[in-house]
C-alpha cells in the first residue's frame, strides 16, 4: 500500500512505499532568510517528514540539492554540515547542483529517499 503525506491537489510532500520514504522537493516557507537559514528550515521540515514516516535522518539511501547559485554552496554546507554531525558514519550520498527554482526568492530545494525500518521487526 501507497502513505501518501500533506496530500495536495498537485502533489505530497511524501509518499511512502514498500520500505522506501519518497520525499518531494523541500522549500523554505521564510524565503526572506539567506541560503543557511532556508538550508536549516528545510532540514528541520525534512526531519519531520521522516518522523512522520517512521524513519530519520541516519536513513536516507539519497539526497538531492539544488541551489539557485552555487555561490551559495559553503552556505548550505554550514547548515547541512550541522545537521549531519550527529549521525556521524552515516552521511547520505547527495548531488548537489545548480538550478533555477520554482519561485526566484527560493536558495535551496532539498528531496530526499530514506528506508523505512520493517513494522515486523
Amino acid at each position: 500500500m501507497i502513505s501518501r503525506h500533506n496530500v495536495e491537489d498537485r502533489y505530497s510532500d511524501m509518499a511512502v512505499y514498500n520500505g522506501v520514504a519518497y520525499l518531494a522537493g523541500q522549500v523554505a516557507s521564510d524565503m526572506t532568510q539567506n541560503v543557511t537559514e532556508q538550508t536549516r528550515e528545510v532540514l528541520g521540515m525534512i526531519d519531520a517528514l521522516l518522523s512522520a514516516a517512521g524513519t530519520d535522518k541516519s536513513r536516507i539511501l539519497m539526497a538531492q540539492i539544488y541551489l539557485s547559485n552555487m555561490r551559495d554552496y559553503v552556505g548550505m554546507n554550514e547548515a547541512w554540515d550541522a545537521w549531519v554531525k550527529d549521525i556521524k558514519g552515516n552521511a547520505p550520498p547527495r548531488a548537489t547542483v545548480q538550478s533555477p527554482l520554482a519561485n526566484s526568492q527560493y536558495l535551496v530545494e532539498i528531496v530526499v529517499t530514506a528506508a523505512v525500518p520493517s513494522q515486523n521487526g
